[in-house]
Formats: C-alpha cells, structure tokens, sequence
C-alpha cells in the first residue's frame, strides 16, 4: 500500500487505481469462500486462494502507485485501499483460525488493533478530520502479513515446502504484528495531537 498524498488531485471515481481497490474488494468474499470451502465439505482449493491472495498483493502494490505516477489520486481511492487491506486482513484471519492454522491468540491481539483503531476514526470524525494518511511502518506491517498469511495457509500441508513455509511464514507474522500494533501507537499520538491543537484553538 503506497502513502497516500494529502492533497486530492482528482474526484472521478472509475480510474485504474481505484477500478484496481474495487476489484480488490470484490475478491475479499471469494477468497474467504475458498479459504473455508474444505470446512464446509468442499475439496482443498488452497492454490486458488493464493492466487487470489497473490492478486491482492499486486493490485495493493499498483493502486498507490499508478495513482501518484498519473496524477489520478482521489478521496475514494483514500478510503478504498486501505478498506481493502483490513478487510483481506481480518478474512485472512477468520480463515486461518477457523482451519486451526492460526492460533486464536494472534487472531484476538490483531483484531484488538483494528478496535482501537475504529475507535480512532471515531474520535478523528467527531473532530471534523479524515482518515489518518498511512504511514511507512504501517505499510511495512501490511507488507508482512500479507506474505506470512499464505505461507502459514501453504504450511497445512506436509513435506519440506510445508516446513519452510511454517519457519519464514511464522517470522513474517512476527515481524507483522509488532509493526502493525506500532504503527497504531503511532496513529493514536497523531490523533491525541489533533484533538490537543482543535482544544487549544477552541
């Protein structure tokens, strides 16, 4: 997911960056439904849930990008990207903990970050002010949960490829979620600031 920019340089709605978020989002419930499908009596089809993981992951890379090279950045793109990350993120989890590969625990402490941050838009809308802008570390966080989700998702299965997918998926998920809670942190001080100066200026 690229930084997005501040300032909005377009309001059209069906440019490629965003057209990109749309197919994203519309990818979400299919890639859960694969996910899930051998829990409901259906075949394993973990590869194509890859593939549509694997999709997520270029189209996130592409979005920010083609946005800011063509000058095509809107307040829709601003709110689909990153709805479309925390959306492949919590289907991902809801998956993964249901198939047992995930353990509840780690489920429960990222989960726990997506409230506190909803309780963030919350008091950022109550203050008359957008969405916080995306940050390096949570673009990093980002980055790393979205390569350790399928390889956890390829380590349910047997044989070397299943054992180094466990060793470097487990070091993403790691790495992931301390960055993900950081860069949280992070988005709680910017809010405290912004609700410290609207108090002093009123």
């Amino acid at each position: 997911m690229e930084v997005q920019e501040t300032r909005v340089q377009t309001d059209r709605i069906f440019t490629i960056p965003n057209i990109l978020s749309m197919a994203r989002l519309v990818g979400v419930p299919v890639f859960l439904w694969l996910i899930l499908w051998p829990e409901f009596g259906g075949p394993k089809v973990d590869g194509w849930a890859l593939l549509v993981l694997a999709f997520s992951g270029v189209s996130d890379y592409l979005d920010g990008k083609l946005a800011r090279r063509w000058n095509q950045i809107s307040e829709l793109g601003r709110v689909l990207d990153p709805a479309a990350d925390r959306l492949y993120v919590l289907t991902t989890l809801v998956g993964l903990t249901w198939r047992g590969i995930l353990p509840l625990w780690i489920t429960v402490l990222l989960l726990a970050r997506e409230v506190m941050m909803a309780v963030m838009l919350l008091i950022l809308r109550r203050h008359r002010y957008g969405p916080p802008q995306v940050n390096f570390i949570g673009k990093a966080a980002t980055f790393n949960l979205m390569y350790a989700f399928p390889l956890l998702l390829l380590s349910d299965g047997s044989g070397w490829l299943a054992h180094l997918a466990t060793v470097f998926g487990w070091a993403f998920a790691g790495w992931g979620t301390t960055l993900y809670w950081w860069a949280g942190f992070l988005y709680v001080v910017q809010v405290r600031r912004l609700v410290r100066a609207d108090a002093t200026a009123g």
